[in-house]
């Protein structure tokens, strides 16, 4: 597990300096990157046990999450994400792959040019489910601002921190980024 941890760390921070880099992004702006002491991990292994009749349960909830973004393994179909104008569709597994979902605090920092990722779990097979979870986010005293903005650009976010943000999540998970929206 800690050998995992460690190269999902180093993927995500290779990860998170490529998005910086496209983003325009200056190195004393991604000061904070590359440090696994200094970004805020978690390694989140899940289970969805067996269900007789996947048609009448729900796996997780429709969301979105926190952190800057989560790197998601999984081996049985139920991850679903949900488009504008499409709907919901199911993203299935493939072998050696790893799928990766955008959270809020990157479409932050973004100005939403990489939009946070609405989904859910749904339970599609009469078979455990599990997958592995690693959400990625910078430390909780990081100041959230757009970054990488062109000038005339308009930031679309009021600045607020990291802990601030989840704390305004924690108290109203569908409005937090409506809550800080200029």
């Amino acid at each position: 597990m800690e050998d995992g941890q460690k190269k999902m760390e180093e993927l995500a921070t290779t990860l998170m300096h490529k998005i910086l880099e496209y983003l325009a992004v200056s190195e004393e702006e991604m000061k904070w990157l590359g440090s696994p002491e200094v970004a805020s991990t978690a390694l989140q292994l899940n289970s969805y046990p067996l269900c007789p009749d996947p048609n009448r349960a729900m796996g997780l909830a429709p969301h979105t999450d926190t952190s800057l973004f989560t790197i998601l393994h999984q081996r049985i179909s139920g991850l679903q994400i949900f488009k504008e104008g499409v709907g919901w569709g199911l993203v299935h597994p493939i072998s050696g792959a790893l799928v990766v979902n955008v959270g809020d605090l990157l479409h932050i920092l973004s100005n939403a040019r990489f939009p946070s990722v609405l989904h859910r779990v749904v339970m599609k097979e009469t078979k455990q489910r599990f997958s592995v979870a690693f959400f990625y986010s910078p430390p909780v005293d990081f100041n959230l601002d757009p970054l990488g903005l062109s000038s005339g650009q308009i930031p679309l976010y009021h600045s607020v921190s990291v802990a601030e943000y989840v704390g305004r999540k924690a108290k109203d998970l569908n409005k937090a980024l409506a809550s800080i929206r200029i």
